[in-house]
């Protein structure tokens, strides 16, 4: 089964844009639980402009379900992350200024780098997931760093769904089939919403999870959180 992991930072960035404590932020992703999803995403950037790093010390007490931090990995993140023990660190390579994730890891440029990342995460027990694109010599090194997981950057596939769902699909099967191949588990993230997710689902073989934020809390504003998170189990059936 593929688990539904859901970002709440646009929760945290409403909450953020009047000071105080509405929405509550715990209690959404308690909520986002009780729902049925089986994990919560949050990704802190450095001007904690959404999640604020205190909001990830303050759930990982109370979450039953996977955990998975994203961010880039800085002196900073890392010290959180090696504190908290999140189920899932997944590394983007985001700068300090970026809007939200555009890319996926050159693996091929950063493999030492991201090698040495994952070494200290795995001492901490922590499952690590790449960011990455759909290159299939960017996958071969991202075997090489010693990566549990990758997660498929989606854009592409999102952007291009509607023209032709078959041509958007292709290269992230193929990604897939070569992470399996190569003993990785499969995560994907970025532009997924109720329109495309069913396709992608069910043409992507072993599909571990799905980290789906913004498109989920827009949704959520016009139908609710619960019937939300519950359609968007449906498409993962």
């Amino acid at each position: 089964m593929t688990k539904l992991s859901v970002n709440i930072n646009k929760i945290a960035l409403i909450r953020n844009s009047r000071g105080g404590n509405l929405p509550d932020v715990t209690k959404a992703a308690l909520d986002i639980v009780r729902f049925g999803a089986q994990g919560i995403t949050v990704h802190p950037r450095p001007d904690e402009r959404h999640i604020r790093y205190k909001d990830v010390y303050a759930l990982k007490p109370l979450l039953p379900v996977e955990f998975n931090i994203e961010g880039y990995p800085n002196d900073k993140f890392m010290q959180m992350v090696t504190d908290v023990k999140p189920d899932q660190v997944t590394l983007v390579p985001d700068p300090p200024e970026a809007l939200t994730s555009n890319a996926g890891w050159d693996t091929i440029k950063h493999k030492d780098f991201l090698k040495e990342v994952i070494s200290v995460l795995h001492k901490s027990g922590i499952r690590t997931s790449i960011f990455i694109d759909t290159d299939l010599k960017k996958m071969d090194e991202a075997a090489n760093t010693g990566t549990d997981r990758i997660e498929l950057y989606t854009e592409d596939y999102a952007k291009n769904y509607s023209s032709s769902p078959e041509k958007a699909i292709e290269h992230y099967r193929n990604a897939a089939i070569r992470a399996h191949e190569l003993g990785l588990g499969i995560n994907a993230g970025h532009d997924l919403n109720l329109d495309n997710l069913e396709y992608f689902h069910q043409h992507i073989p072993n599909l571990d999870e799905i980290s789906i934020g913004h498109a989920l809390v827009s949704d959520a504003l016009y139908m609710g959180l619960e019937k939300t998170v519950k359609l968007y189990l449906q498409k993962l059936l």
